[in-house]
């Protein structure tokens, strides 16, 4: 394997149960189709885990670049919805991204042009989707002081 790649070891737990974890950081996650085996579910399905990371990607872009705009971001919420093929392999055919951003007097343009440059720049998951990609952002003013 390459060594200048991110590289990720991906061990099987059981049933229909993966445990993750990044070789660079070494932080685990868990992966599991579902509760196959009576047990509480302890993952997400590898489909959720790319979603979120499409939120993960590119929110982190956006804070990067309003914290250099000096945006006064107070709290950040991402909601994302994956709509998959009906057919296998079924892959993403569409995702929506919302942002929804709290702060002190937010500037519309700087959130616009964070987003817009997540999207078309930076976000390299969202780069690696074949998928469609619907974004919107809402600013929520942030009260007192």
């Amino acid at each position: 394997m390459a060594e200048d790649g991110i590289r990720v070891d991906v061990e099987w737990a059981g049933a229909l149960r993966f445990v993750a974890q990044g070789v660079q950081s070494q932080q685990t996650f868990v992966m599991e189709a579902g509760p196959s085996t009576g047990e509480p579910r302890q993952g997400v399905s590898p489909t959720e885990a790319l979603v979120a990371s499409v939120a993960g990607c590119s929110g982190m872009d956006i804070m990067s670049i309003l914290t250099k705009m000096r945006q006064d971001v107070t709290g950040f919420t991402t909601h994302v919805v994956g709509y998959r093929r009906e057919e296998h392999p079924r892959g993403m055919v569409k995702v929506e991204v919302e942002y929804v951003l709290r702060g002190k007097n937010l500037s519309e343009a700087a959130v616009a042009r964070a987003v817009e440059l997540s999207r078309t720049k930076y976000c390299g998951v969202m780069a690696s989707l074949k998928a469609e990609i619907i974004t919107t952002f809402r600013i929520q003013e942030q009260e007192g002081a």
